[in-house]
């Protein structure tokens, strides 16, 4: 009888020893534990940067963050084009900056390698949420460093009193405007004394600016003048050449003359962003808008795509939670609520032919074109080319050079530049 009773006791001393090392009861058995611990983690808060007169949509989408996750948003409106870079390199390595923030993706570059933004580390669907283009304009050096926001690309403006329906290529649009153009009207107007707006044609008949090699761009390799680059800069001199565009539509004045003829009836279509939109609707203009019709060679316009995106601060405390916050915030759902309170197109492929942007004229149309569109080079030596580019433009179209002459001239100052300013 004695040996039972050691024996009970014996089972009830190993049974208070396991239950000393099993969960706490009160955390609960079934992984509250692991909440906790992943909980102790979670930031109480995160901030975030979005651009100015931009952050109402928050609003609604922070709160359910807020719900799911717990974490609180304390959201600031920053001027992007600007104030925003020069904002972080004061207040993040001071600790009072944001820990998610939003660019232009042409400053990806230069802010991922001065360590301001950090790479991100997301699941393939979540990359195929978004264009292709729009991805790669979010990449530096092969790396990640955003998730898109929004697009912009130039597209084709029309005054539908002057021009009844969008024409189907530029080949039609060249023969409106020779009927068209006299007495100080004009059939098409477009910058292409802009490197930004001439990239469309230029790409279109195979030009290029930086070489891509397995998803980094190589600043050593240009195609500013090769033979696409020169077909596409002759077919920009024959506008000018033939009188199709007036000479007051050239340099840095070029943009406000070209709307100021376009809002007076003057002129039946134009080239220009979703930017110029609304100007033109307070003048009075009743607009249609489309997709770049396309070249004479059957090849869409290849426009430049400016992408806005969100991206994790590089001195963010929190980067594994300011990338969940990226990631929520740019489902689709979420995507095409900023659109409804912006008008800023996202470039989610779930969207593209959402009622909501399919049934908006502007926003359609910037959808299509960005298919065709490439995303400005985001490397620090696409500094180098804008100047050289517009003054070799401009000896063009005022007739004091040849395409392959002015372009051959740009590319070496390109090249002397580079290698001047971003030599290793």
């Amino acid at each position: 009888m004695k040996k039972v009773v050691s024996l009970f006791m014996v089972l009830l001393l190993v049974a208070g020893v396991l239950a000393a090392c099993g969960p706490n009861r009160e955390e609960g058995a079934s992984g509250d534990g692991g909440k906790k611990a992943e909980n102790k983690d979670k930031p109480e808060k995160l901030v975030v940067w979005e651009d100015e007169k931009k952050s109402g949509w928050l609003d609604e989408v922070g709160r359910k963050f807020t719900e799911e996750t717990g974490i609180e948003l304390e959201v600031k409106e920053v001027e992007m084009a600007s104030k925003m870079k020069e904002q972080l390199r004061l207040d993040g390595p001071a600790g009072t900056g944001p820990d998610v923030v939003t660019f232009p993706h042409d400053q990806i570059g230069e802010l991922a390698l001065a360590g301001h933004i950090a790479p991100l580390e997301v699941s393939d669907d979540v990359k195929k949420r978004f264009t292709e283009s729009s991805i790669l304009a979010e990449s530096y050096d092969g790396k990640l460093y955003g998730l898109p926001k929004s697009s912009e690309t130039p597209v084709f403006i029309y005054n539908k009193e002057l021009m009844k329906e969008a024409p189907a290529s530029m080949d039609d649009v060249y023969s409106f405007a020779k009927d068209f153009t006299k007495d100080g009207n004009y059939g098409f107007l477009a910058l292409w004394d802009n490197f930004y707006f001439a990239h469309a044609p230029m790409g279109g008949y195979g030009g290029y600016v930086f070489a891509e090699n397995d998803g980094a761009l190589d600043p050593k390799d240009l195609g500013l003048n090769n033979d696409g680059a020169v077909e596409g800069t002759e077919y920009i001199q024959k506008w000018y050449k033939e009188g199709l565009f007036p000479k007051g539509i050239i340099g840095e004045n070029g943009g406000s003359a070209m709307d100021g003829l376009f809002n007076e009836g003057k002129v039946a279509s134009v080239m220009n962003g979703p930017w110029s939109f609304q100007g033109y609707k307070d003048a009075g203009i009743d607009i249609g808008v489309t997709a770049m019709p396309k070249l004479p060679n059957g090849e869409p316009m290849k426009t430049f795509m400016g992408v806005k995106g969100w991206h994790v601060s590089g001195y963010s405390k929190n980067k594994e939670w300011a990338q969940k916050f990226v990631e929520f915030i740019t489902e689709d759902e979420n995507a095409k609520y900023r659109f409804e309170q912006t008008q800023e197109v996202p470039t989610n492929e779930g969207l593209i032919n959402d009622s909501a942007i399919a049934e908006n004229e502007g926003a359609k149309a910037v959808a299509e074109q960005s298919k065709y569109a490439v995303p400005m080079p985001n490397i620090p030596e696409m500094g180098e080319v804008w100047d050289p580019m517009a003054k070799s433009l401009q000896t063009v179209v005022t007739g004091k050079q040849e395409p392959k002459a002015a372009l051959d001239a740009a590319v070496k100052q390109i090249e002397d530049n580079i290698k001047a300013n971003h030599s290793n």
